[in-house]
C-alpha cells in the first residue's frame, strides 16, 4: 500500500504541486484585492503574483502586507489606562472664533476635524514658550527637574551617554534622592545611539527606568519600526517640555559639539500639560505594566496663558494616520501662507498634491530643509521628489549648516503645530509620535520671525536646479527614491 501511494506521488507530484501552487497564487491575489488600499499599488502587487508564479506570491505575502499596524496594534492591545475627565477649559468649535477672533472663521471646521481624529479638547489657558536649541531648552529642562518637588515623567527617542544625558543623569538621579517620584523610558534603538548605554548610569542613580520596545535591531539602525520617537518631561504634573529635541549634546552649539545641529523645544504651561503627561503614562504601562493614577502624575491645571492648545498623538495603533489627516486639514485651511520646517522631507502622492493644490489657491508655501543632512537616503530620496511640489509653485530652501532638526509648521500666522513628527512615512506610519497645535497669533508670529530669518541665510531650490542633476546622480536619487514608503 505504501508503495503504491509512493508511486502515485512520484507519477503525480507535478500536478499535485501545481495545483498547491495556483491556490497560493489566488490567495495572494484576493488578499491584495481585498485589503490594498491604493488601486494601483492592488494593480501591480496582483500583476506580479500571476505573472511570476509562486514567486510574486512569495513577494507579496513578505513585502506586500502592511504587518506594521496590525503589530502595534497587537502589542499595544487597544490600551487606554488614561482617560482624564472632562477638562473646564475645553473649547468648542462654535466657541472658537469667540476666543480667537473674527478674522480666523475659516479655521473652525479645522478645529473641529482634529478634535474628531485626536478625541481630544482643544484646550484654553496655556502659555507656549519656545526654547531655540540646547542652549535654551537643556537649561530650561534642568532647573524644572531640579525644582521638581512630586513627579518628574521623562520620555527621549534618544538618550546619550555624553555631557548632555550626564547632566540629565545626574539631575533625575539627585531628584530620587529628594523623593521625588521619577519614571524614565527610553527608546530601545534610541537608547544604543551611545556607547555605553546612559541606561546603566541611570540605574546606578536608583532611577526608574525603561527601554520602549526592546529589539534585536542593530545599535544605531536609523530605519528601524515601531520606535517611540516622542520627546516628553513633565515635572510635577504642572510644567511640560515636548518638541523635536533628543538628549544629546550636539544641540548644545556652545559646548562647540562633533556633529552640531539646530532644533527647537518647546515648555508649556496650563492645561495642555495633561495631555503630555497622558500619552507618557499609556507609553509607561504598555512598557513596564505600572499604570500611574492620580497624584503627583495628573494635579489640577489652572488657565495661564492665552493660547488655545491641543496634544495630537500619532503611531501604528489606535491613533493611525492622524497626523497626515492634521496636516492634509492644516493645508486645506490655509488662505495666506504655510511654512513648513521639517529635516525629512519624503510626502506621499496625497500630501504632495495638498501642498500643490494650496499653492495653486495663491497660498505662499515655504518649505525650509537642511542643506546637509544626516541621513544620506533619505536626502537622496527627498531631492528625486522635489519636482512634485516645485512644478506646481511651492518655494523649496535649503538652509546651511549646522543640521537643522527642527519639526515645525506655521500657518496663516495664527496656528502652530510642533513635535516630533517628520514629514515622513516613518514618522506618519510606522513610529509613535507627538505633536501639539496651538492658536496663538503672538506664538506663531514670533516663530514666523525665525523661520524668515532661516529663509533669508537659505539658498532656494528651483525646478531647473532639481532637473539639472547628472544622470549619476539623478538615478542614484530615483533608486533612494524607491525606498521613500520605509525611510
Amino acid at each position: 500500500m505504501l508503495e503504491h501511494s509512493y508511486q502515485l506521488l512520484r507519477e503525480f507530484w507535478p500536478h499535485f504541486a501545481a495545483v498547491a501552487i495556483f491556490v497560493v497564487e489566488v490567495a495572494a491575489a484576493l488578499h491584495a484585492v481585498l485589503y490594498k488600499r491604493d488601486s494601483r499599488s492592488t494593480i501591480g502587487w496582483v500583476g506580479l503574483i500571476w505573472l511570476t508564479p509562486l514567486i510574486g506570491a512569495v513577494l507579496y505575502f513578505v513585502f506586500g502586507i502592511n504587518r506594521i499596524q496590525r503589530r502595534a496594534k497587537l502589542l499595544r492591545g487597544g490600551l487606554n489606562v488614561c482617560e482624564l475627565p472632562p477638562s473646564p477649559h475645553a473649547v468648542a468649535p462654535s466657541q472658537f472664533v469667540e476666543q480667537l477672533g473674527a478674522d480666523a472663521p475659516h479655521f473652525e471646521p479645522f478645529v473641529r476635524l482634529v478634535g474628531e481624529l485626536s478625541e481630544r479638547p482643544l484646550l484654553s489657558g496655556n502659555e507656549i514658550v519656545p526654547l531655540i536649541n540646547g542652549d535654551e531648552a537643556f537649561p530650561a529642562m534642568l532647573e524644572a527637574i531640579a525644582q521638581a518637588q512630586f513627579s518628574i515623567t521623562l520620555c527621549s527617542y534618544i538618550f546619550d551617554n555624553d555631557r548632555a544625558g550626564r547632566l540629565f543623569a545626574d539631575a533625575l538621579g539627585a531628584a530620587v534622592r529628594r523623593g521625588v517620584q521619577v519614571r524614565v523610558l527610553v527608546d530601545s534603538v534610541g537608547s544604543r545611539y551611545s556607547i555605553p548605554s546612559i541606561m546603566p548610569r541611570l540605574r546606578k542613580a536608583k532611577v526608574p527606568s525603561a527601554r520602549f520596545m526592546r529589539t534585536l535591531v542593530p545599535t544605531r539602525f536609523a530605519y528601524s519600526n515601531l520606535r517611540s520617537h516622542r520627546k516628553i518631561l513633565v515635572v510635577d504634573g504642572r510644567i511640560g517640555f515636548t518638541g523635536g529635541l533628543n538628549i544629546r549634546e550636539g544641540a548644545m552649539l556652545s559646548l562647540r559639539p562633533r556633529a552640531p545641529l539646530h532644533d527647537t523645544h518647546f515648555r508649556c504651561l496650563g492645561p495642555i500639560v495633561a495631555h503630555l503627561q497622558e500619552v507618557f503614562v499609556e507609553d509607561w504601562a504598555f512598557t513596564t505594566q505600572e499604570v500611574l493614577v492620580g497624584e503627583p502624575w495628573f494635579v489640577p491645571l489652572r488657565s495661564i496663558g492665552p493660547t488655545l492648545a491641543r496634544g495630537i498623538p500619532n503611531g501604528p495603533d489606535e491613533d493611525y494616520g492622524e497626523m497626515r489627516m492634521t496636516l492634509m486639514g492644516a493645508l486645506t485651511a490655509a488662505r495666506r501662507r504655510v511654512c513648513i520646517l521639517t529635516p525629512y522631507f519624503l510626502p506621499d502622492d496625497a500630501l504632495a498634491e495638498a501642498l500643490n493644490v494650496a499653492a495653486l489657491r495663491g497660498v505662499q508655501v515655504d518649505i525650509v530643509l537642511p542643506q546637509a543632512n544626516n541621513l544620506a537616503l533619505v536626502k537622496w530620496a527627498s531631492t528625486a521628489m522635489l519636482w512634485q511640489v516645485l512644478s506646481r509653485g511651492c518655494r523649496v530652501w535649503l538652509s546651511p549648516p549646522p543640521f537643522d532638526h527642527t519639526k515645525l509648521m506655521l500657518v496663516d500666522g495664527v496656528w502652530t503645530l510642533f513635535g516630533s513628527a517628520n514629514w515622513d512615512p516613518r514618522s506618519l506610519r510606522l513610529n509613535f509620535e507627538f505633536n501639539v497645535e496651538c492658536y496663538d497669533r503672538q506664538l506663531t508670529s514670533g516663530l514666523l520671525g525665525m523661520v524668515d530669518q532661516r529663509i533669508a541665510s537659505a539658498r532656494r531650490i528651483t525646478l531647473a536646479d532639481v532637473d539639472g542633476r547628472s544622470l549619476p546622480i539623478r538615478l542614484r536619487d530615483g533608486l533612494a527614491r524607491l525606498l521613500s514608503p520605509y525611510l
